[in-house]
């Protein structure tokens, strides 16, 4: 069995697994389950890429570089979200992770992630270092909302980009920036200001998603659960707006999760 990590503040209750990726397995308000469970779900890191790398391949400068195919024809996510993290500290109410770059992926650094907690919100921040040569990298979070709490109304999706990465047939971006379209969805969207959505269980809670990065996946397209993912570059990014790590400047990305209820507290719970 994995050794978890548990951070409580007030009646919010969030459960991490280092080994499993240093995913977050739960977040319990009030004793409801904001995360879809799963090996595969709750929330997870998007590390040192995110999305899907076009065919595994990415160029630093001259240099042409291979990804493992772990959604093919492509390469997904990144490696964090498969990687066994080290903890570094852990308290009542927050904790620190790391884990150290390597291979598949072809440079050496260290990843870090830091999770506090509130009594109404969540704050996420990874940030990525470089151990000697500067690379081009990616950070962010891919978490799966439930899409009911409790058997309740099916949560609503707020937002207002400037625009939508227009989604070719393999799911990549063209480079073509559209107006944006209804869901469902499975899109990149850009907000320079920021990222802002708002996620409505109607009558029961709202959770705004809230970063200084510029990008968000939408995903909704199952059932289940629904995804809303800041992240630091589009998918295919490494290639299309590379952003380096170097030895002066490594990458850091934060993300808010603010909640509060729309009924009394015992209403919410399960």
């Amino acid at each position: 069995m994995s050794e978890l990590t548990r951070l409580t503040a007030g009646d919010a209750e969030l459960t991490i697994n280092p080994e499993n990726g240093c995913r977050i397995e739960s977040l319990r308000i009030g004793g409801t389950e904001l995360l879809r469970q799963g090996e595969r779900y709750g929330c997870f890191p998007m590390v040192p890429w995110c999305g899907r790398t076009a065919h595994g391949r990415f160029q630093d400068g001259a240099v042409s570089h291979q990804l493992p195919l772990n959604s093919p024809p492509h390469a997904i996510h990144g490696t964090g979200r498969d990687t066994a993290w080290k903890t570094a500290r852990a308290g009542e109410r927050e904790a620190a992770f790391t884990y150290e770059l390597g291979d598949p992926w072809p440079y050496e650094g260290r990843v870090t992630q830091l999770f506090e907690l509130t009594e109404d919100g969540l704050t996420l921040t990874l940030g990525v270092e470089t151990s000697g040569a500067s690379f081009p990298a990616q950070a962010g979070w891919h978490p799966w909302f439930n899409r009911s709490l409790d058997g309740g109304a099916p949560v609503r999706i707020d937002f207002t980009p400037d625009w939508q990465e227009e989604r070719g047939a393999d799911h990549l971006p063209t480079g073509r920036r559209i107006g944006p379209t209804p869901g469902p969805w499975d899109d990149c969207f850009g907000m320079p200001d920021g990222v802002d959505v708002t996620l409505t269980w109607p009558e029961q809670l709202e959770l705004k998603v809230t970063s200084r990065a510029e990008w968000v996946v939408i995903y909704d397209e199952q059932e289940e659960a629904v995804c809303v993912e800041p992240q630091s570059g589009p998918p295919n990014g490494l290639t299309t707006h590379p952003r380096y790590v170097t030895p002066i400047e490594p990458l850091e990305i934060a993300a808010t999760w603010a909640w509060r209820r729309l009924r009394a507290p015992s209403a919410l719970s399960s």
